[in-house]
């Protein structure tokens, strides 16, 4: 994934051309207006503060991310809203090179040329990542579980229901050593 075009009045956005190479810090407030603007339904509302941490070096920069609110979700049992808690801390590492491309999930390369580091599309995975796959409306949080003590089973057959019927047909083999029991 290449960076995403870049708004000049995004708030989101970080100049690197007016930054010294030092550790700086920046705040982003995340709310309705920001979520609103990804063509989504992960996460329709929110009230999430982000704190970044930019260190610029020659030939690398690295941004660490700590954010912590709350957003607003779907129950998957009752489909009742609720706000869910979210905390989490995140690196992006940002090395130069001859072009722009994403080298893994968390590290970009980008030209000595760029000016600016879209953060918007970051900020917005990063929430998402840090919700849990199970949304439960915290009054179903607390429920004890109906069976602790019952084990999953996954069975998998290539055979009809009439499994028994078969038997006579597998290989004589395998009846020998049926037999040793």
């Amino acid at each position: 994934m290449l960076l995403p075009p870049v708004k000049k009045d995004s708030p989101y956005n970080i100049n690197l051309a007016r930054l010294a190479d030092k550790t700086h810090h920046f705040a982003f407030d995340l709310d309705q207006a920001f979520f609103e603007q990804f063509d989504q339904d992960l996460i329709p509302d929110g009230n999430v503060h982000v704190d970044v941490t930019l260190h610029k070096t020659e030939r690398l920069i690295t941004v660490d991310f700590d954010l912590k609110g709350t957003v607003r979700q779907v129950c998957d049992r009752s489909l009742d809203d609720y706000d869910q808690d979210v905390a989490a801390h995140e690196q992006l590492l940002v090395r130069f090179g001859d072009e722009e491309k994403e080298l893994d999930d968390n590290v970009l390369q980008i030209t000595p040329e760029t000016q600016t580091l879209p953060l918007a599309q970051h900020l917005f995975d990063f929430v998402g990542l840090a919700l849990p796959m199970k949304k439960l409306h915290p009054r179903f949080q607390n429920e004890p579980d109906d069976e602790p003590d019952a084990k999953t089973k996954l069975i998998f057959t290539t055979r009809g229901e009439d499994a028994d019927d078969d038997e006579d047909e597998s290989d004589p083999r395998w009846n020998a050593l049926r037999n040793l029991n």
